[in-house]
């Protein structure tokens, strides 16, 4: 299972580092990939960034660029999203998301995901 962590309330133009864990015998380091996903109230759930098995390919949508990065810590079998600059348009409940297989790109398709946390809720306050 995966277990989000890190959510909580902040002002605007402050920072937040999210967490998820993955554990049980389904996560593999190898070839796994992860992304994070995000919904508002009354929108529909978007990603927000990904990475490969490898860490050798991020993807991250356009509104985050420069702020959010994403990154991996294999031997914790965990994957980290660094928001800084945070905007009240980011607020959501944030979702990551695991998906086994050799992408030379990082997955964005939602529908690729297998493996989806609980979701941990970010509030940014202006």
């Amino acid at each position: 299972q995966l277990q989000a962590s890190g959510g909580g309330l902040v002002q605007a133009g402050g920072s937040l580092r999210l967490s998820c864990e993955a554990s049980g015998r389904t996560f593999s380091n190898y070839g796994m990939n992860y992304g994070w996903f995000r919904q508002a109230p009354g929108k529909e759930r978007e990603s927000v960034a990904a990475i490969n098995w490898r860490g050798s390919s991020m993807f991250y949508r356009e509104s985050v660029q420069g702020r959010f990065t994403i990154s991996r810590d294999n031997a914790k079998k965990s994957v980290y999203l660094q928001m800084n600059s945070l905007k009240p348009e980011d607020t959501a409940v944030y979702y990551c998301a695991a998906v086994s297989g050799l992408y030379d790109s990082a997955p964005v398709a939602e529908r690729i995901y297998e493996h989806w946390g609980q979701g941990t809720q970010v509030t940014v306050s202006s």
